[in-house]
């Protein structure tokens, strides 16, 4: 079995894999077909050195996420809306996926990383430790997202996005356990794996409190330019912890600090149906293929 880390992401009515050296998205659409698109990661940022400098990596990584994720969100919306053979039209690059990437970070940074110090500002006179107040910063920013994961779950498009995911995360246990992939031997598996974006993002939110309860209280405005700065640094800490939890998961220490994470999945994952898992393993195996990896 390959020792890369395969993993991706679920999109509407399909999966997205991340290999080596391509990725592969596959959808059923309308009609009830499994569509496909594959392409090559043949972009120089892959082989360059700092793409496996420690930190920096963090930061190179979640770009390429989110730039192959929201390819592959859009090419799975064109194979539902237009059916088989017309999904390539969501393979854009340009302005318009840069800017719409740029806008959804802001979103985020702006509602879970600034927002819960807006709030803090208003009754922040009336906390007079400067813990407490960081503290308490740190359990809204966590709250809300709580609170999102658990509003969105209830839409019923989500909760087949979210059935996806967990057809994603079974099809990735099986080959890691080293079983065949076929869809009643998949279907064993859990659908909670270490390496999941939701693991991460809980990662970066904890780790928040714990950084900015050292910062004490500085006027608000350098609070708020300090969670700006911030957030690069988080989300590479996080990532060097998640791949190194990857790698030592047999440990003890390791699978307890990694159980909350594992927990939350359960708000973002759902059990999904035989269809759903068929999809998963199709584009974990043309990725495979790509790699020259056995399934």
């Amino acid at each position: 079995m390959n020792d890369f880390h395969y993993g991706g992401q679920a999109v509407l009515e399909g999966v997205m894999i991340r290999g080596q050296k391509s990725v592969a998205v596959a959808v059923r659409d309308p009609a009830g077909r499994i569509v496909t698109h594959n392409e090559l990661l043949d972009s120089p940022i892959y082989k360059s050195r700092w793409s496996r400098m420690p930190l920096l990596r963090g930061l190179i990584m979640l770009w390429d996420t989110l730039s192959l994720g929201y390819r592959a969100l859009m090419f799975s919306a064109n194979v539902a809306l237009q059916g088989e053979g017309k999904g390539e039209e969501a393979k854009f690059t340009g302005g318009m996926m840069w800017g719409s990437l740029v806008i959804s970070l802001v979103f985020v940074v702006g509602v879970f990383f600034l927002f819960p110090l807006f709030l803090i500002g208003l009754v922040d006179r009336y906390i007079t430790s400067p813990l407490l107040s960081n503290l308490i910063e740190g359990l809204i920013r966590l709250g809300l997202f709580l609170l999102y994961l658990v509003t969105i779950s209830f839409l019923p498009d989500i909760r087949r996005v979210f059935a996806y995911h967990g057809a994603e995360h079974k099809t990735v246990n099986a080959y890691e356990a080293g079983v065949a992939l076929e869809p009643a031997r998949v279907k064993m598996f859990s659908t909670a794996h270490m390496r999941c974006g939701t693991s991460f993002l809980l990662l970066v939110l904890v780790a928040f409190v714990f950084i900015t309860t050292l910062l004490g209280r500085p006027p608000i405005w350098a609070r708020f330019l300090s969670r700006i700065l911030l957030v690069p640094l988080v989300v590479s800490l996080a990532y060097e912890w998640l791949k190194f939890g990857a790698s030592h998961y047999g440990n003890p220490l390791v699978r307890l600090l990694a159980a909350p994470g594992l927990a939350l999945q359960r708000l973002s994952t759902r059990e999904p149906t035989d269809d759903m898992v068929e999809v998963a393993i199709i584009a974990l195996r043309d990725v495979l293929k790509a790699d020259g990896a056995t399934s």
